[in-house]
């Protein structure tokens, strides 16, 4: 056997991220619970996508942020269910390049979701004209993002799974860490003038409840990859079993996160009975079967019962992207 081909069968056989050997009990619950995390997250958006297909939650703006939010978090974990940790190449960067943009395009659908429920409630705009800027900020934007770590070289193995390496600290945290936690401090002050604003003004609390937590599962899931990062950038050399186990636990976790405040709408909630499910499951499967209850137009929130829309196309108004509406409210089409 060559030397090249002894020290390749060595690097496969040590563990990359503490520099043991691979059977080290540490890898193995690492890359158990990262795999394990991965898939759980993965089921959750699996889920979420069923349900907006059978109860065809895809029709209003507000309803496909969150179809796009769910395919976002979706692609993010596949990255982390992929098997053993990576060796420094071109697969080890295409993983950092992966996770990173889709981390960022979740990342920026919370955000427009909290912008588009800003300016319907608050500033009482309509924002059907914007879906297109919406696309372009969330998936164009995150490509910059992940791209810019590429050109410069700085992915590479960077514990559980390939990201932006030790010897890149500055990067780790002016790409990723800085920005989310400004972000979701940000949204916060955001959903607290909405909150202030719809109890004010309308009887909307409930309906508003479950959105406030996109921010919130942001924040507790990324608190402890924060402080793992931060003890990486002291310490490179030596790495915390603890702080890496309670980061592969808690990172893979944006996809069933975002499937539990999916779930905290009690309007789909209701629905998912037995008897629920068989008549969504023969509405969405038959042809032009149409049963009262899923109608696949767009749904308004009312201060009374939820309006049920048609599905044609004429019948659709201008404000049917509209996420929060009271009788008393016009949103205005303000121009530029």
């Amino acid at each position: 056997m060559t030397d090249e081909n002894l020290k390749a069968t060595s690097n496969e056989s040590r563990c990359i991220f503490f520099n043991t050997d691979s059977e080290d009990y540490r890898c193995v619950v690492i890359l158990t619970v990262k795999r394990a995390t991965g898939t759980v997250s993965l089921v959750g958006c699996i889920f979420v996508l069923f349900v907006i297909w059978l109860l065809r939650r895809y029709h209003s703006l507000a309803q496909k942020m969150i179809l796009s939010l769910t395919v976002a978090a979706f692609a993010d974990s596949v990255a982390y269910v992929m098997g053993e940790s990576l060796a420094e190449g071109p697969l080890c960067s295409f993983q950092a390049w992966w996770l990173t943009y889709f981390d960022w395009s979740a990342l920026a659908w919370v955000c427009l979701i909290t912008l588009n429920l800003y300016l319907n409630l608050v500033r009482e705009v309509g924002t059907n004209r914007y879906e297109m800027l919406y696309h372009l900020t969330a998936w164009g934007g995150p490509l910059a993002m992940a791209t810019l770590p590429l050109l410069r070289g700085c992915y590479g193995p960077a514990g559980a799974w390939c990201w932006i390496t030790d010897a890149h600290v500055a990067w780790r945290f002016g790409i990723w860490y800085v920005p989310l936690f400004g972000l979701i401090f940000l949204m916060c002050g955001c959903y607290a003038r909405i909150i202030c604003v719809a109890n004010r003004r309308v009887s909307l609390a409930e309906e508003i409840k479950p959105l406030k937590w996109y921010p919130s599962v942001y924040l507790l899931v990324s608190i402890f990859p924060l402080i793992n990062r931060l003890h990486n950038a002291f310490y490179p050399q030596d790495p915390s079993f603890t702080l890496t186990l309670l980061h592969v636990l808690t990172a893979p976790l944006h996809g069933l996160a975002n499937a539990f405040v999916f779930s905290l709408d009690g309007d789909w909630r209701s629905v998912l009975s037995p008897s629920g499910m068989q008549l969504a499951l023969q509405s969405r499967l038959c042809d032009r079967t149409r049963i009262g209850e899923y109608h696949p137009g767009a749904v308004r929130y009312t201060q009374a019962d939820l309006a049920d829309l048609s599905d044609d196309d004429e019948e659709d108004d201008d404000d049917a992207n509209v996420l929060f509406y009271s009788p008393h409210m016009t949103l205005k089409d303000r121009g530029p």
